[in-house]
């Protein structure tokens, strides 16, 4: 916890402002506190793996509000029928799934693989923020790589505080795991 045992939050105005300009933030998803920032923007997204020190090459998950803010990153053409339908039918929720990659999704995103990871989340403030944002953001756990993931605004370790631009308001869904993760060409459950 910081010193005092104060955690900054900022409102939605600030913390839209900090995506624009390039920061990285911490904010509730369904399970876990997240970081997040730009997708597109890569020296903001090898700030974010700096600060949680995690390697590139792994990829990170893309969180959206709806589908079509994640469309330009994922190449559904590349999936029967029926998978997409499952893909689509469990949206919006807490379930991850690793799709074919568009072209035009960047390598700090998908990391060493040809899939990428998405979600399309009914969070509240989640779907605020990338309608507010006009598209995807990062989300990866708000921890050190290997360290626990924080369920609650206070378990924040003070070197993720001091590293983000913009901590936002609110909680996490309360669910007891991070999100589902599953491979949408197999149906394969991941995590």
């Amino acid at each position: 916890m910081p010193k005092g045992g104060i955690i900054r939050m900022n409102g939605i105005s600030a913390v839209l402002a900090a995506l624009r300009s390039g920061g990285v933030i911490a904010y509730p998803t369904e399970g876990v506190w997240g970081l997040g920032c730009d997708p597109r923007n890569e020296a903001a997204v090898l700030r974010l793996l700096v600060l949680k020190q995690r390697d590139v090459g792994k990829g990170l998950i893309l969180i959206a509000g709806n589908e079509a803010q994640i469309a330009p990153f994922i190449d559904t053409a590349a999936l029967t029928a029926a998978r997409l339908a499952e893909v689509r039918a469990s949206w919006p929720g807490p379930n991850t799934w690793i799709v074919p990659a568009s072209a035009a999704a960047p390598r700090w995103i998908t990391g060493d693989h040809d899939g990428i990871a998405v979600r399309v989340t009914a969070h509240p403030q989640v779907v605020a923020l990338c309608d507010g944002f006009g598209g995807a953001l990062v989300s990866t756990s708000a921890n050190i790589a290997s360290e626990p993931a924080p369920r609650r605004r206070e378990e924040l370790d003070p070197r993720i505080l001091a590293g983000v631009d913009a901590v936002g308001a609110g909680e996490t869904s309360g669910r007891a795991q991070p999100s589902t993760i599953r491979d949408a060409r197999s149906g394969a459950v991941l995590r």
